[in-house]
């Protein structure tokens, strides 16, 4: 019996000393769990005293999994590291997501003057910055072909043989550049191989590339993501067309069409493929590209917005597109008419459609016979009589107030009209061209009355290249 109680006595201490021990064991974790949380409390109190300090930015990596040419991979591997903008925008794009990489539509042709020669030191593949419409045509032959023969395309040419500004040199080198050519294009020049400063870079509609191609389709969809969800919305158009001579994008606005885009253009499907975008099931209202340029309703999508309309509402005198001198258009106005129509029916009743193009047309009658007209009558009098200088336009007084008639308030009221802007059609339209007629009659009667030339100004920084582009080349 003796081994046994001793063995049973020796069972109990230890069972003793283990509780001991254990208790011990939570003593020292609970003193530890304590001064923990004192030194985090401590800590979290001291930064949150401190300035916060923005997170590093994490580097997003591109892996390069595809059948891809070498030159492609050291593209994409060299730009995600130098311009990684660049390289985001593509890896987002249906360019990326189809195989398309920076060497299909970057690689020179023979013919190409705009090879980067420093490029010529990374890869042996020839390399051109710019990616024209003829590029472009390789896989997009439609669209370009349809672009080209559009107002967008030639709009140099229209700007050329219509703009005193260019013609006169009445304004000088920067302002074009920064003005008038960002949106409607320069000619690019290269020379010994290198561009020109005021010439590129630019994206304007009616750019004259190196390799003979006018614009830029980048204009609307921006590179290198190439969107049309992105062409699709009010702001690509909303670049150009705005303010005081050509306010298009305010004018949508204001518009029913416009307040329904603002309150709701967040929900729509941007992104539905091309021709199957489709009204009232991938959005509610149209924008500027639905009116002028998406398939919609059994009319056929565009890339030449010449068609669909019926005038030419940014012309001094509203004529017709196939009577418009410096770009007569290749089109019936009935039939452009019908075209726009049927959009129009897309989603709204026949007898709200022909009402809307009854007022359009009234509109077009009152601002040219009312207004125009008779202004532009009372001007050439004051030429015939010597009483106005034709050496030079816009260096009189009077002669800028006949600009701003029609290009101003004039176009203003017409487009008004034509997208349903009762405040630019009204108080920003015809009612300014009423003042407008009111200071026009006033200065005219004084040079009458005094039978004294009207003082020619020295117009300011009209130091500007009078000689016209060859568009014939």
């Amino acid at each position: 019996m003796l081994p046994i109680s001793v063995k049973t006595n020796y069972s109990h201490y230890n069972c003793i000393k283990d509780k001991a021990m254990e208790s011990q064991r939570k003593t020292i974790l609970i003193i530890v769990f304590f001064v923990w949380f004192i030194m985090s409390t401590t800590t979290a109190v001291t930064r949150a005293n401190e300035p916060s300090q923005p997170d590093a930015p994490q580097l997003k990596v591109y892996r390069i999994d595809r059948n891809i040419s070498e030159d492609a991979k050291g593209c994409i591997e060299c730009h995600a590291q130098q311009n990684r903008g660049i390289v985001a925008d593509w890896a987002a794009s249906r360019h990326a997501h189809a195989n398309i990489t920076c060497v299909d539509c970057h690689a020179a042709g023979p013919g190409d003057l705009d090879v980067n020669k420093d490029h010529l030191g990374y890869i042996k593949t020839r390399i051109s910055p710019i990616v024209s419409p003829k590029d472009c045509s390789r896989c997009h032959p439609s669209e370009a072909a349809e672009y080209a023969r559009s107002k967008h395309a030639n709009t140099r040419e229209i700007m050329w043989k219509i703009d005193p500004w260019l013609n006169y040199g009445m304004n000088n080198s920067i302002e074009r550049v920064t003005g008038c050519y960002y949106c409607h294009g320069t000619d690019v020049k290269i020379k010994e191989g290198e561009f020109v400063k005021d010439t590129w870079p630019n994206v304007g509609v009616g750019r004259i590339n190196p390799d003979g191609s006018k614009g830029s389709c980048s204009s609307c969809h921006t590179r290198h993501r190439f969107s049309t969800a992105e062409a699709r919305k009010p702001e690509a158009c909303g670049q150009c067309h705005l303010g005081p001579d050509h306010p298009q994008i305010e004018i949508y606005e204001e518009s029913k069409h416009g307040a329904i885009y603002h309150a709701e253009g967040h929900t729509w499907n941007w992104n539905a493929a091309p021709g199957m975008w489709t009204p009232g099931v991938d959005y509610r209202a149209p924008t500027c590209s639905v009116c002028h340029m998406s398939g919609i309703n059994g009319v056929q999508t565009t890339h030449d917005v010449t068609e669909r309309l019926a005038w030419e509402t940014q012309a001094p005198l509203t004529v017709r597109p196939d009577k418009f001198k410096p770009w007569p258009a290749k089109t019936n106005y009935n039939e452009e008419r019908q075209k726009m129509k049927k959009v129009c029916l897309a989603c709204h009743s026949e007898d709200w459609a022909d009402g809307h193009f009854a007022n359009l047309d009234a509109s077009v009658e009152n601002y040219n016979e009312v207004y125009y007209k008779p202004m532009k009558k009372l001007v050439d009098q004051l030429y015939e009589q010597k009483l106005l200088s034709k050496e030079k336009p816009l260096d009189e007084k009077i002669e800028i107030e006949m600009y701003e008639l029609w290009h101003h308030e004039g176009r203003r009221a017409r487009f008004g009209a034509a997208m349903m802007a009762p405040d630019y059609a009204w108080w920003h339209g015809f009612y300014d061209l009423k003042k407008r007629c009111m200071t026009i009659e006033e200065q005219a009667e004084q040079l009458l009355k005094s039978n004294k030339p009207a003082k020619v100004f020295k117009v300011k920084g009209a130091t500007g290249d009078t000689t016209k582009p060859d568009f014939n080349k």
